[in-house]
Order: structure tokens, then sequence, then C-alpha cells
């Protein structure tokens, strides 16, 4: 948070020990637009809302924790998540919203294991290692190399479009040929589309392989991916304990807390 931002909370909270709390208070404390606060409202992210006899919603320190709780979960499980866990602990399901918090976790742990299990596999295939069966022939047609890799040729040709793949091509039949370094190029396409990498990540990888047959920039995107990894894991846990707090806080008494 910046100093303006941490100003901005302090003050909301100092307002919110007094009981009261405007829409453009809230806004401030988490540098959002009061429209967004009505938004927030309205979703269920914050819980229900007194109104004044004037019809202006009345917020406390328990809407403060909320819209606070919110933003810090967003940033480890999207915006989508979050607001269905807020929304679950405020209608008093708190169990379905741990299931929420537990399936995030679980997710994460799985592309943790993907990552781990893709570097394997482009280690084999760089190297040439026992995991990378070489193809039948040394040169292959497009039906053939699908077939080796267990793709559907219209993959093939969809990587060949994006500028992936650039297999030859016979004179006079125009058909495709894929000698073995070409094989290699879309077995490591694969493997990487499987892990969900971009074609605009993948591009650099190829790059890599084809002008020194190193591995550095495969090792590369993975240590990439797994800082990135690392970055939401950290933003899972301040979640979790802004989750916890937020509950705790309920169960201490009435006006904190869903």
């Amino acid at each position: 948070m910046s100093r303006q931002e941490i100003g901005a909370a302090g003050d909301a909270a100092r307002q919110a020990v007094a009981g009261r709390l405007r829409p453009v208070d809230l806004a401030r404390a988490a540098g959002v637009s009061t429209q967004q606060i009505r938004n927030y409202a309205d979703a269920g992210i914050l819980p229900p809302a007194p109104r004044s006899p004037a019809g202006y919603r009345r917020f406390d320190d328990s809407h403060r924790q909320a819209l606070l709780t919110y933003r810090v979960l967003a940033r480890g499980h999207g915006p989508g998540t979050a607001r269905a866990v807020m929304r679950a602990v405020h209608e008093g399901d708190v169990a379905q919203a741990l299931a929420l918090i537990d399936a995030g976790h679980a997710a994460l742990h799985e592309q943790r294991r993907s990552l781990r299990a893709t570097g394997r596999a482009l280690e084999a295939v760089a190297e040439g290692g026992p995991e990378a069966p070489a193809p039948p022939r040394s040169r292959l047609r497009i039906g053939e190399v699908a077939a080796h890799l267990g793709v559907r040729a219209s993959a093939l040709r969809v990587w060949e479009s994006a500028g992936l793949l650039a297999p030859a091509r016979e004179p006079g039949t125009r058909y495709r040929v894929y000698l073995p370094a070409d094989v290699r190029d879309a077995r490591v396409v694969h493997l990487l589309r499987q892990s969900h990498y971009l074609f605009t990540q993948i591009r650099p990888v190829l790059d890599d392989l084809r002008r020194s047959g190193g591995v550095e920039a495969l090792r590369s995107a993975l240590a990439q991916r797994e800082a990135v990894l690392n970055e939401r894991t950290r933003a899972l846990l301040e979640g979790a304990g802004h989750l916890h707090h937020y509950l705790d806080s309920a169960s201490r008494g009435p006006g904190v807390g869903p």
C-alpha cells in the first residue's frame, strides 16, 4: 500500500471506532470509487448495512474489515472467488467459504505439480533423453507427426499459423515435411501448451532451442512461472489470515463481521 492509502485506511479505522463510516471513507481506505463501494454492498461482499431515515447506508468497522478482506482475497483467488467467499460468509455458510479457500490452494498445488512435470519433460525433450522417443523416420508428414505426439493435425496447423513451426514443403505436392528438429519443436509446443503457456511465451523458448540447442530459455520460462506461483501462494496465505481475523472478530460479538 502507498502512504496515501495507508493514511486513508488509518482515517477510516479511527472513524470506524467511533461507529460511523461513509461510503467515501471506505472508498478512500481501499483506493476505489464510492460507486464501487455500493456495488460491493449490493453484491454481498460487505455485510448488510442499516440505512438512515434518509435512506443512506450506515457503515462501521465490520464493513471496513470485510472490504479489506475481500481486496486481499482477490489478489490470490481472483475477484470471482473472493466475492463468492465473502457472500458465503455473510449468508452464514462459513463451511462453503472455507471450501472455496481449500479449492484455491488445491488448484495451486496441482499447478506446481504440473510445472515440475513439464520441467522434467522439457529437459528430456531438449536434451534428447529417454523420455523423448525418436520419430520413426527422419522425414514425416503432418499426420505422422500428429500420431507420434498424440495431437490432432489441426493443432499442428494452428501452431504453424502462429509462427511456432515452419516445416518444409515438398516440391510439386507442397506436402509438409517434418525433420527431426521440427518434431522436437512440435513436442516442446505441445508440452508448454499443456501447461497453459501462451504462444508469445513459447516463441522465445523455441528461438533459443533453434539458436543454440540449449535449455536455458526453457529453464528461464519455468523459473518465471514458479516465481508467479510463489507470489500467488503468499497472496493466498495473506488472504487466509485476513479471513481468519474477520471470522474471529465476528465470533466476539455483534456488529463486527458477519
